[in-house]
Formats: structure tokens, sequence, C-alpha cells
């Protein structure tokens, strides 16, 4: 009789393990003189000469007929054609170095959250505003070297008030926390870093609005600063969009309340 072979279990084999996909290469970005050369281009100061310049040429000058009095017209097609062009270079920009505007501006953090977010910094902004305003008018009262701020001089009816309100949410809230967005983005990238860029822009931002006074010029320096600060920690623009949006309507409301009061 033949013995009976012994049975050897056999295990099954384990199956292949497959690495992990490497992640998608992030696009290299700018060089660092490619980068200056954007945020210069997209600071708003060369867009807004060049605009400015164009108007004029077609008839539309910033003077209503008296000394340092804005036209509304004038402020209002400035505003909005050097949003188009501004947010249009930025675009540019943006594809030319293979960047998604998803990826750069809005991050991964919910929308909805974001935006509440944003309508909760209102009150806080309009506090700080206020508060250092009040500071700056106690203890060096001749840094209010403007008598009446030239923006608000063109509320005269709740129209122009409207017209103004649409400016500032499009202009304002929009235009310029995606600029500031991409700038701070440039610096991070390849001009020593968000934080460095957040001080250098806020000081560019608060002296963009010098036409209304030197107090107005460091509170807007000190909110962009604020604003600026809320996306580099967040990685969006949905929240600073949201509050400075309200921010500029809550300004213009009260300009308008305040013009109501002067004429009565």
């Amino acid at each position: 009789m033949e013995k009976e072979r012994p049975t050897v279990a056999v295990e099954p084999a384990e199956p292949e393990v497959q690495p992990a996909p490497a992640p998608a290469p992030q696009p290299p970005g700018p060089g660092r003189t490619a980068a200056l050369v954007e945020v210069i281009l997209c600071s708003g100061f060369p867009t807004q000469l060049a605009v400015a310049a164009g108007l004029v040429m077609v008839g539309i000058t910033p003077g209503a007929g008296g000394a340092g009095v804005l036209s509304l017209s004038y402020v209002v097609a400035l505003s909005l054609t050097d949003t188009v062009l501004l947010i249009g270079l930025i675009a540019y920009c943006l594809r030319r170095h293979g960047e998604q505007p998803t990826a750069a501006f809005l991050g991964a953090r919910p929308q909805l959250r974001e935006v509440r977010l944003g309508l909760l910094l209102v009150p806080a902004a309009v506090v700080l505003a206020t508060a250092t305003l009040g500071m700056l008018h106690t203890f060096w009262p001749w840094i209010s070297n403007v008598p009446e701020n030239p923006i608000e001089a063109l509320i005269r009816s709740p129209r122009d008030a409207l017209i103004l309100l649409a400016v500032a949410v499009v202009a304002g809230g929009i235009r310029e926390e995606v600029q500031r967005a991409f700038i701070l983005r440039r610096f991070e990238q390849r001009l020593g870093g968000g934080w460095v860029g957040l001080v250098v822009f806020s000081a560019a931002f608060g002296l963009g609005h010098y036409i209304q006074g030197w107090d107005a010029a460091i509170v807007t320096a000190m909110l962009g600063a604020l604003w600026g600060a809320l996306f580099l920690l967040r990685r969006s623009v949905v929240a600073p969009m949201v509050s400075h949006a309200g921010f500029n309507a809550t300004e213009i409301l009260l300009a308008l309340a305040g013009a109501g009061a002067l004429q009565g």
C-alpha cells in the first residue's frame, strides 16, 4: 500500500498593494522677476492711471464744477472700468502660469461658512474703524486734513447712495479682495512670504485712499491688514469679500443718513 502523502496547506497569495497615486504636480508659478512685475501691474496704480487717462480723452473728467469736488459719473466709470481691467489682468496672470482661480481664491472651506464669518465680521470692522478714527482725532487732530470725505460728499440722495453702493460692493468688496489675495499669493510664492506682502500691500492700500484724508488712509490700511490676514489664515477670499462689502455698504448708508440729517 502506498503511503498517503501529507497535504500541504497553501495560503492564498496576498493581493498586491497598489502604490498610492502620486499627487498631481503643482504649477511652478512665476519666477521672482515675473512675480514682482505682476504685483506692480496688479497693484491698482498702473491700471487706474491708464483708465483715468482714457476717461479724460473721451471727455469724462474728475471735476464736477468745483475745486476738489469729484464727479459721481467719473468715480463710477473709473471704478468699474478698472475692476474689469484688473480682474482680467489677474485672470491672465493665473492662466499664464497654469494656476486655477478656484484653488487660488476659494480654498477648500465650505463657502456658506465663510459667508457667515464675513457677515459676523462686519460689525467688528465698523467698531474698529470708528474707534480708531476717534482715537486719531482725539490725540492727533491735525491728521484729519480733508474737511469732507470726497467720496461721501458724492452722496446727496438715495439714488446716489444706491449707485455708490453697487460700486462699493463690486469695486471694493469683490475686486479689492481678489486683488489682495493675488498679490499676497505672489509674495508667498516668490517675494519673501505672505505676511511680508501683507505689510507692504496694506501700506500701499492705505496710500491709495489718501484722497479721503490721512486719517481715512490709516484706517483703510488697518482694515486691509485685517482682511488680508483673514485670507492668509483661511485661504479663501469669501469671508474678506463679504466683510469688506458689508463694511462699505454700512459706510454709505451712514453717509446717506448724515446727508439727510444735514438737509433736514
